[in-house]
């Protein structure tokens, strides 16, 4: 079970910083070229967020750990992308390269610090352990060679 809850984090962490780094600068920049809106990371990442706090609300009424689903910190990224289109506002290409570096290096600290305060996943694995398939759903060992031995 401790393996089950801490596997798949070094990867996840790795992959989920580079997937919303990208999903909020593309997304980000995207509407704020062609909108011209300055403000519009900021108002991205907090729909994002909003959205991961209902889907962690869902999880736990399912019956998971209040842990189990971790919301992001988009929100000082988008804030730091929001920063860079005011100040490169002549210059979108700047807005881009710049904003999308501020991003790709800020939202994984962020988001290490923010892993660094929930509860041990120790804890959660002998408190919350992985579920078991019902008797109906257990698969039967196949008794090939049986009566070679």
């Amino acid at each position: 079970d401790y393996i089950f809850y801490t596997d798949w984090m070094w990867t996840s962490f790795v992959v989920f910083s580079v997937s919303q780094s990208t999903m909020l600068a593309v997304g980000a920049v995207y509407y704020m070229l062609f909108t011209g809106v300055p403000g519009t990371a900021t108002y991205y990442a907090t729909i994002m967020t909003i959205y991961t706090w209902v889907a962690k609300g869902a999880w736990f009424a399912l019956g998971y750990p209040y842990d189990f689903i971790v919301v992001p910190v988009w929100i000082p990224s988008a804030m730091l992308l929001d920063l860079t289109y005011w100040a490169t506002r002549r210059n979108k290409h700047a807005a881009i390269i710049i904003g999308g570096t501020l991003v790709g290096l800020s939202l994984p600290l962020f988001n290490m610090v923010n892993l660094l305060l929930i509860r041990d996943p120790l804890e959660v694995a002998f408190k919350y352990p992985r579920p078991t398939l019902p008797a109906y759903m257990t698969p039967i060992e196949p008794q090939v060679g049986k009566f070679y031995n």
